[in-house]
């Protein structure tokens, strides 16, 4: 076992617990934003159940692309779960779900606010049966206030959350982030606040409490000095491309082999050894440039600079300069440049792992790095409903009720 994935083939001599051995964690949720924060939980050592719908699972199954009916994706982010199947519109699974939470830890949800109260399934109805129960809700806009019935994905909420405004160039419509940023923040989010209570639990000795995650308000929560610029200046940030304004010098410039490098020199010290760097005593030893506010002001005539230099080296010989000088700098990585990175495989952020056959699976390692009880992958996403009778059995429902269970569309 690795001392960092455990997943890889490094071994240790001795194997240590994963920290988050005997939790139990109930996922209700599919796609992203629920079952994500569900993910985090597996990969450190808590069971996880995941209950899907009979028939069709969980939808992000059948996203992006497809290993022989699979999502790759389904792979990755399931990993170290159960999975089981109850329809839980039907009483018979609301009462499964009864009996379950009674030896669980925490539930996690992320449907419509208002869906699992009608099912018999909500935080007034869980907390009831076991009192101790945490349960992270995340949602669109929040369990309560005038939107929270409204549907929200996190395209959404990067839009109301004020993400979406900031991406791409002034002069175009504002894009997207290539990723569902927002269903990852309210993922990592709800994780906080779960182990938050937890501690809280137990150092208390108390009752347990519900987590209530809103995709805008992890979209917004990280919107650094958004709203402090205009409730003091009524300054509305706008869309920059990729230089920062006030930030300076910060930004992406081309290559001579037409490559983008990004730079950031915005530092007072780095600022001095980047000039120094680029032969220009002149800027580096500039008084009016020696500290950022002073910087931000000549920010034109910086990156005009930057860039007349950059286009003379190509991004591998730029680069070394650059590294020679302790200027934080990189290359843009699409998959391929990550994939044969060193310094990933080094740090085991890109493990293997056998399908079928010869067919290998490579997945993200896992975050973050605990020195002495790390993450580990001990199975990939599973079959729909896997695990269904190992998890119902253990509630004393034995083979006949399986069977009219599944009769009848339960399971």
């Amino acid at each position: 076992m690795s001392q960092r994935d455990s997943s890889s083939n490094k071994n240790t001599e001795h194997e240590t617990e994963l920290p988050l051995k005997g939790v139990r964690v109930l996922e209700l949720g599919s796609l992203i934003a629920g079952p994500y924060a569900g993910s985090i939980f597996a990969q450190f050592g808590a069971e996880v159940v995941k209950v899907e719908p009979p028939g069709s699972g969980d939808p992000l199954r059948k996203w992006r692309k497809m290993y022989k009916d699979t999502s790759l994706w389904w792979y990755s982010q399931s990993r170290n779960k159960k999975s089981i199947t109850l329809d839980l519109k039907s009483p018979d699974a609301q009462a499964i779900i009864h009996d379950l939470v009674k030896d669980v830890d925490i539930v996690i949800e992320n449907f419509r606010p208002g869906t699992l109260e009608k099912w018999n399934l909500g935080w007034e109805q869980l907390s009831a049966i076991k009192p101790e129960l945490i349960m992270l809700r995340v949602s669109g806009y929040g369990q309560d206030g005038p939107y929270s019935s409204r549907p929200g994905f996190a395209a959404i909420a990067e839009s109301i959350g004020g993400l979406r405004h900031l991406v791409g160039y002034e002069d175009r419509p504002p894009v997207r982030v290539g990723v569902s940023i927002g269903d990852t923040l309210a993922s990592l989010y709800g994780v906080i606040g779960a182990m938050m209570a937890m501690h809280h639990l137990k150092v208390n000795k108390g009752t347990g409490q519900f987590i209530d995650v809103a995709l805008y308000e992890s979209v917004f929560g990280v919107m650094e000095s958004l709203i402090p610029e205009y409730g003091m200046f009524g300054f509305i940030r706008e869309r920059t491309g990729a230089s920062m304004p006030g930030i300076a010098p910060s930004g992406s410039y081309m290559s001579k082999d037409e490559r983008y490098i990004v730079i950031a020199a915005n530092s007072d010290s780095i600022f001095k050894r980047f000039m120094n760097a680029m032969n220009r005593p002149d800027l580096a030893n500039d008084p009016e440039l020696a500290q950022n506010d002073g910087r931000a002001k000549r920010s034109g005539e910086l990156d005009d600079a930057i860039q007349a230099w950059t286009s003379t080296y190509s991004l591998k010989d730029a680069l070394a300069i650059l590294e020679e000088a302790a200027v934080p700098s990189s290359g843009i990585n699409n998959a391929e440049d990550i994939f044969n990175d060193p310094h990933f495989r080094a740090r085991d952020m890109i493990v293997e792992h056998p399908l079928s056959g010869d067919d290998k699976i490579s997945l993200p390692g896992i975050v973050p790095k605990l020195s002495l009880t790390p993450g580990k992958t001990q199975w990939l996403g599973p079959k729909l409903g896997e695990h269904t009778e190992e998890v119902l059995s253990s509630l004393g429902i034995d083979a006949e009720k399986l069977s009219t269970l599944r009769a009848n569309g339960v399971i």
